[in-house]
């Protein structure tokens, strides 16, 4: 292996002479990330000095998948690898961001226009676990979603919990919310829609002409009411929502379903950071068993 092989792509493959500049780019909390400037443009690396490539790996695939579909601004990812003295890196695609978000309209058109373009004939799940956050994120296929979301999701986070702090509570309680829940999707028809997973506002930004930009997913196919999930801080307003539903229309029960949506981050919040989330998803858990009747 090469003792950079970071540089030894960017000046072979990425067609560069010569690196000009190496600059520290904020924004992170699990890696680092790096503006390589080059005679050939730049590039976007991040790196993590303690996790194997399968992480960048899984990123690489979901904003590829995001990238076909001509939908939506993502980096294109150029590169994977192993560093020499551990750990991994990613060489994507360098974007110059604007002084804003962008217009949430816009936003709202595009991310539809992704859920309705990416279609998996696989069902739920994708071709590798991937992370949420530095949580491994568990995407075996399935034909049924409300079986995917149950296990994969929610199931697997509840039990994060319990092994992670004892969480006896909250376990059981979410066990018996995930055999009862069946019921808030009747007469909805969930289509496999490819999602970038971890749609916060830290992910979300636009480009210099002012378009749409996310970064950073967590790809899946799955149902497109889940890509709301990180709404409670993603900043979303009534124009993202009145324009996303022009192309994706709201179906019966959306209101119903969006704390579900939402639990699946407060536990991986909760499994991330602490009891600090722990009451607002044990908050939505005990709703909707009370709503269920459960």
């Amino acid at each position: 292996m090469s003792d950079d092989p970071i540089r030894e792509w960017i000046l072979s493959e990425g067609k560069a002479t010569e690196i000009t500049r190496i600059s520290s780019v904020g924004g992170g909390c699990i890696n680092r990330a790096n503006r390589y400037d080059t005679d050939a443009g730049s590039f976007f690396v991040k790196t993590n000095r303690s996790i194997g490539p399968s992480m960048f790996e899984g990123e690489a695939l979901g904003l590829n998948a995001m990238y076909e579909t001509k939908s939506i601004r993502v980096p294109k990812p150029f590169k994977v690898g192993s560093l020499p003295t551990g750990g991994s890196y990613i060489i994507m695609e360098f974007i110059e961001f604007g002084a804003s978000r962008g217009d949430q309209s816009v936003l709202g058109t595009k991310l539809a226009e992704l859920h309705k373009a990416g279609k998996s004939e696989k069902g739920f799940g994708f071709d590798v676990d991937n992370t949420i956050g530095s949580t491994p994120q568990v995407n075996t296929w399935t034909s049924d979603w409300i079986q995917f979301y149950g296990e994969h999701r929610l199931g697997f986070q509840l039990q994060l919990a319990r092994d992670q702090y004892g969480d006896s509570s909250i376990y059981d309680k979410g066990q018996r919310l995930v055999k009862s829940m069946g019921p808030l999707f009747d007469d909805v028809i969930i289509e496999p829609c490819l999602l970038h997973g971890d749609l916060w506002s830290g992910n979300i930004s636009s480009d210099k002409n002012g378009e749409p930009v996310i970064v950073d997913p967590a790809c899946y196919y799955g149902h497109n009411e889940a890509e709301f999930g990180m709404s409670w801080c993603a900043g979303f307003g009534g124009s993202f929502y009145n324009a996303y539903f022009e192309v994706m229309p709201k179906q019966p029960g959306f209101e119903k379903r969006r704390d579900l949506y939402l639990l699946y981050h407060y536990l991986n919040h909760y499994n991330l950071f602490g009891s600090g989330y722990c009451s607002s998803a044990m908050t939505i858990i005990d709703d909707y068993l009370r709503f269920l009747k459960a």
